[in-house]
């Protein structure tokens, strides 16, 4: 029981009680909302890469995936963690009743994430006219395109976050996960159809259409929510307190983006694009299994925010422990679905992709055993903590290089998948010990709980 609770007596008890039922039963009702429009998503999203490998052949799609992974690191870490920041940030405040300062972060927030997107994509270009040799070759076209995906990426990135700190799941994932996602593959069908060639350039240009639009629809939307939540007035920043917080979770962003794709990145330097193409279509397999830790966070990240605020000991840990063996069992489940399956999804992209099976196999042990650490991550960006964060994954981002270095030129693509396995596995462990160490929470799911836990 918290000191709050001793001091109130039984009527605080029983409030206590309620509103620790409430954050629960919010907490997995909104995590089942999110799980299942990931999955929706996720089958939109495999939709998509089985149209694009289709229609593309294996050399065209591998230069196509290589591009969206550049597209999603710079995208997600442009925001300079002003996105996840803002689950940390508005629902304190609105805890404390400072509109102000929520009307300045919403507003701050998207001027930065605008601006740092932007230099970041001239940045990149300015990068890629110095080296030379890219625009002379098979990915100049796609590149000066995706330049000018990366601000609405970036701005969708930050609605998202945005919409999941008011706890409105739906509207922050559908939006970029199911709309954008659909429109890829509407608009690719439409140019194909229009007579334009098959190849990467087109591909990229139809998700510029499709993110235009889906972040158009989201934006819209979030702003007239907002108006109905909070009323236009002063605006206080605090500017420092923010970047204090966001900047170690921006490197943590790009360290994480870096940390999901760097398997594909260093198959892109020792490898052809057809093998890129072959390892990237068991990665968005394995996204099925992947989302099930996207729902437990998008769910719940928030939620650690407000019971923390709220000095509620007893009912963070309890949130901590619910998540974490709803997260475990949803991933095994999802991860055998995903397994038994494997054969004919993969058999949809092409006879060659056949090949994938033991590829998508080690990824999904690998995603399987990492969940029974728990949320450590979440607790440390949430809680204080997240320069710890952005270190142990930087760490780990160079742990996984090194492997994927190390065993692709042994293995072949199976050793770029169990680089990643073992690095994500380690990622785990270490984010787990570290929130036991900062917070005394304890993240790793036990096995004795978790069986009378399903009992």
């Amino acid at each position: 029981m918290s000191i709050a609770t001793d001091r109130i007596g039984t009527s605080g008890l029983r409030g206590g009680v309620a509103r620790l039922a409430r954050l629960r039963t919010g907490a997995a009702g909104a995590a089942i909302d999110v799980f299942a429009i990931r999955i929706a998503a996720a089958g939109f999203a495999y939709g998509a890469q089985v149209l694009m490998a289709r229609l593309m052949g294996g050399t065209e799609y591998g230069i196509y995936a290589a591009i969206w992974v550049w597209i999603a690191i710079l995208g997600h870490s442009a925001t300079l963690g002003l996105s996840q920041g803002a689950c940390r940030f508005l629902p304190a405040d609105q805890a404390r009743g400072d509109d102000a300062a929520m009307r300045a972060y919403l507003l701050g927030g998207l001027s930065v994430t605008l601006a740092c997107a932007t230099a970041v994509a001239l940045g990149g270009l300015g990068l890629v006219w110095v080296e030379g040799s890219l625009l002379a070759g098979l990915y100049a076209a796609p590149l000066l395109v995706a330049a000018l995906v990366l601000p609405l990426f970036a701005l969708q990135d930050y609605c998202e976050g945005i919409a999941r700190s008011q706890n409105w799941p739906v509207l922050a994932i559908a939006p970029p996960y199911l709309l954008r996602q659909g429109l890829i593959m509407a608009a690719m069908l439409i140019a194909i159809g229009l007579g334009a060639p098959a190849e990467a350039r087109i591909a990229v240009l139809c998700t510029l259409v499709a993110t235009g639009l889906a972040v158009a629809v989201q934006a819209g939307l979030l702003v007239m929510r907002l108006r109905a939540s909070i009323a236009a007035g002063p605006r206080h920043y605090a500017w420092r307190r923010w970047f204090r917080a966001c900047l170690p979770i921006a490197a943590s962003d790009l360290a994480s983006a870096g940390f999901n794709f760097v398997d594909v990145v260093v198959l892109s330097l020792l490898a052809s694009p057809a093998t890129v193409g072959l390892y990237f279509a068991a990665t968005r397999i394995q996204q099925f299994v992947v989302f099930v830790h996207f729902a437990a966070t998008a769910a719940t990240a928030q939620r650690f925010t407000a019971a923390h605020a709220a000095g509620d000991r007893r009912g963070l840990a309890t949130l901590v422990r619910m998540q974490a063996r709803l997260t475990l069992a949803a991933t095994i489940l999802i991860g055998a679905a995903v397994l038994a399956a494997a054969p004919l999804l993969l058999r949809l992209f092409g006879p060659e992709f056949h090949d994938s099976l033991p590829i998508l196999a080690v990824l999904v042990a690998g995603s399987i055993v990492a969940s029974a650490f728990g949320p450590g991550e979440d607790l440390l960006n949430m809680l204080g903590g997240e320069r710890l964060a952005a270190f142990i994954t930087v760490g780990m981002l160079v742990l996984a290089a090194g492997l994927c270095f190390a065993l692709i030129p042994i293995l072949g693509v199976l050793g770029a998948a169990l680089a990643m396995a073992l690095a994500t596995v380690a990622r785990a462990i270490a984010m787990a010990l570290a929130a036991k160490s900062v917070h005394g929470l304890t993240t790793p799911v036990q096995l004795s709980d978790f069986g009378r836990s399903t009992r």
